[in-house]
């Protein structure tokens, strides 16, 4: 007595396809389930929770030896997926139920009832195709419905087997989510002053470029970064689904799906493992969950070295590859960094108002942990000092500044006059261009050039620090509808590097 249908389990953020195989050994004395294929700990226990849902659903347990084989039997099977599958295979082998088509999903109650599983919205924009069905749970409908696969939802096993038996399936009512930006909380409008940080922060978002603010304690570097997603444009509806599916890949994804970019931000005691991806099992890290938003990293000293170094390929790549023994897993992390952090450790070093009480040698070992490879990394890097009490409290006119939609209208034109001037190439925006792209599409008037030469000549600059110029220099120029680049706009480029910091310790 033999059965098959297939199932799929999520290995890292990837869909993989499960033929799931029964054979009821009749004959045997023995009335037991085996499951065989690699299963992790949640498959093998997969065996309590069918006996408790046959039971529970009034459905007979069929007689003999029960194995299970989860092919391909090279591929470790992690989760609860299989659940459903196993327990429908198990019927179809005792011809319990009639032969079915299709891909089942779902964790099985001791109820019988059918429970909502992560990892839905990946499989099914994988595998749907106009010969193949899907069967899932019915908690799974919201995220299963942004897709085209034709499926079924049941609530339980006994709902289900009584359609398959009678092939009379439940009429599913649901509705088409709409995909469209969701309200911030926050908005610019709330910062007061602070006039330089947040022409920076829109030059960095209208250019896709990494931005490190360095400032006293309370002079707003989270707050400004917290408010840096309310400026980027809308999430398009590629991205939508795109960061759907890590999300649901991952079990974080709820009813809807992931409508706003992500903004995430890590503890500095975060290990490199959670920050990357990685660990035994491997899963991606925080660098994934930021896929088309923001990673936010504060107190940027405090993180281990480690983990700092670590994101030097997902800043330049746009990806994370994790490579072990049995698999390499390639993990997308194309998100723009915001970096905060203290000039010093007690965080005073240079302020007005407040005397730094750290010695050279601890400013200097403060400094150690952020490699030069890093800084070059980070497009621009600007100072948020202190503003005054009458500016705190809006006492000084213009202290307010403009909303985030104000803002974020000249970053979406800015952003289109770059996707048709790289119509032809693979990006779309300045953050990306490579050397070749930098020297065809940025062009400097003769001053422009001067001012760049007398810079780059006194502070040493390395190639790649040169590139990140020239690419802000761009992005400022779109943000003024200019073609050529010009002194101008290199000038206030040149002003977003940590050189302007007239510190022996930081150079």
């Amino acid at each position: 007595m033999f059965f098959c249908t297939k199932s799929a389990v999520i290995v890292g953020i990837t869909p993989l396809l499960v033929d799931v195989e029964v054979d009821i050994n009749q004959r045997s004395v023995k009335r037991d389930i085996n499951i065989v294929g690699l299963p992790d700990t949640a498959v093998k226990e997969s065996k309590q929770r069918i006996l408790s849902a046959f039971k529970n659903s009034n459905i007979s347990v069929p007689d003999g030896l029960i194995t299970v084989n989860l092919a391909p039997s090279d591929v470790k099977k992690e989760g609860t997926f299989l659940d459903f599958a196993i327990a429908l295979a198990i019927l179809g082998a005792a011809k319990y139920i009639p032969p079915f088509n299709s891909v089942v999903i779902g964790e099985l109650g001791l109820d019988g009832t059918v429970k909502k599983v992560k990892g839905v919205l990946p499989i099914l924009l994988e595998f749907q195709n106009s010969s193949t069905s899907f069967i899932i749970p019915a908690d799974n409908i919201p995220e299963a419905t942004a897709t085209k696969a034709n499926f079924l939802a049941f609530k339980s096993l006994y709902e289900a087997v009584q359609s398959i038996k009678t092939n009379q399936f439940p009429r599913i009512l649901y509705e088409i989510p709409i995909l469209q930006d969701d309200a911030y909380e926050v908005d610019f409008s709330e910062i007061r002053g602070h006039l330089v940080p947040k022409r920076a922060l829109e030059v960095a978002a209208s250019g896709g470029h990494n931005v490190l603010m360095v400032g006293p304690p309370g002079t707003g570097k989270t707050m400004f970064a917290r408010r840096f997603p309310t400026i980027l444009p809308p999430m398009s509806e590629h991205e939508i689904i795109e960061t759907s599916k890590i999300y649901s890949a991952i079990g974080l994804l709820d009813s809807k799906l992931v409508t706003k970019r992500p903004f995430r931000s890590p503890h500095h005691t975060s290990s490199a493992v959670a920050v990357i991806g990685g660990g035994t099992n491997v899963k991606p890290g925080e660098v994934t969950l930021a896929h088309n938003g923001v990673l936010f990293l504060d107190e940027l000293p405090e993180f281990r070295r480690d983990v700092l170094e670590a994101l030097r390929e997902p800043l330049e790549d746009g990806v994370v590859t994790v490579s072990r023994s049995k698999a390499t897993h390639v993990f997308p992390a194309s998100f723009q960094l915001i970096a905060a952090m203290n000039p010093c450790p007690c965080g005073y070093y240079g302020d007005k108002e407040i005397a730094c009480k750290c010695s050279p040698y601890e400013i200097k070992r403060y400094w150690k942990n952020i490699s030069g490879p890093i800084l070059d990394r980070i497009d621009i890097q600007i100072q948020v000092p202190r503003i005054s009490y009458d500016e705190m409290r809006g006492k000084v006119q213009q202290t307010n500044g403009e909303s985030s939609a104000q803002i974020r209208e000249r970053v979406v034109r800015a952003r289109e006059r770059q996707l048709r001037r790289y119509k032809e190439e693979n990006i779309k925006l300045n953050a990306k261009l490579t050397h070749r792209m930098v020297e065809k599409y940025i062009k400097l008037d003769d001053k422009a050039e001067d001012i760049l030469k007398i810079y780059a000549t006194k502070y040493r600059l390395s190639g790649r620090a040169l590139d990140k110029i020239l690419k802000v220099s761009r992005t400022i120029a779109d943000l003024n509808g200019d073609e050529i680049v010009d002194a101008k706009d290199v000038s206030e480029a040149l002003q977003y590097r940590l050189n302007n910091i007239e510190s022996d310790f930081i150079l």
